[in-house]
């Protein structure tokens, strides 16, 4: 590019002007954007959001304190303690999340042969205290019953990949 046709480009501000006409195009064109609060946008089955713990239909929760999630947790964010019942089986006295350690990495529902512990579809959870993420077994199994509808759509879906 020679010296003179830059001093014309710089002079004429022809790539102010281009850069004008792209903005005024799209000016016009449909947006793609969406308003957040009010519309939201579709989230994949394989979505890794807040944690809940399930129950069986007969209202059983399915938890049998294999301690399997404890132990694959990278980021040890899960506390388990196991107690027998009086029919022999064990279940968790206790369930412990600390959703500010949590990485989201799914290893606990990997590893869960029982599906019980699942990360699902809520992503609109934040807190203004750090007690409010350290999520305990009633907490979770509210979370597990609020969302079971989905849970299960979503388990479904991904069952033929698993």
């Amino acid at each position: 590019m020679s010296f003179l046709d830059r001093a014309a480009r710089d002079w004429l501000l022809t790539e102010l002007f281009s850069g004008m006409a792209i903005t005024l195009r799209y000016f016009f064109k449909p947006k793609v954007t969406i308003n957040y609060p009010f519309e939201k946008g579709q989230l994949s089955s394989r979505f890794r959001g807040e944690h809940a713990l399930r129950r069986y239909p007969n209202g059983e929760e399915r938890c049998i304190a294999c301690k399997l999630c404890e132990a694959i947790c990278p980021a040890q964010a899960i506390t388990i303690e196991a107690e027998p019942r009086a029919d022999g089986s064990r279940r968790t006295r206790r369930y412990d999340i600390d959703m500010t350690k949590c990485i989201y990495c799914g290893f606990c529902q990997e590893s869960c042969p029982v599906d019980a512990i699942v990360e699902g579809p809520n992503f609109e959870y934040a807190t203004e205290t750090h007690a409010e993420l350290l999520y305990d077994k009633a907490k979770l199994l509210s979370n597990g019953e609020r969302w079971e509808v989905e849970l299960a759509a979503r388990i479904a879906a991904e069952a033929p990949y698993r």
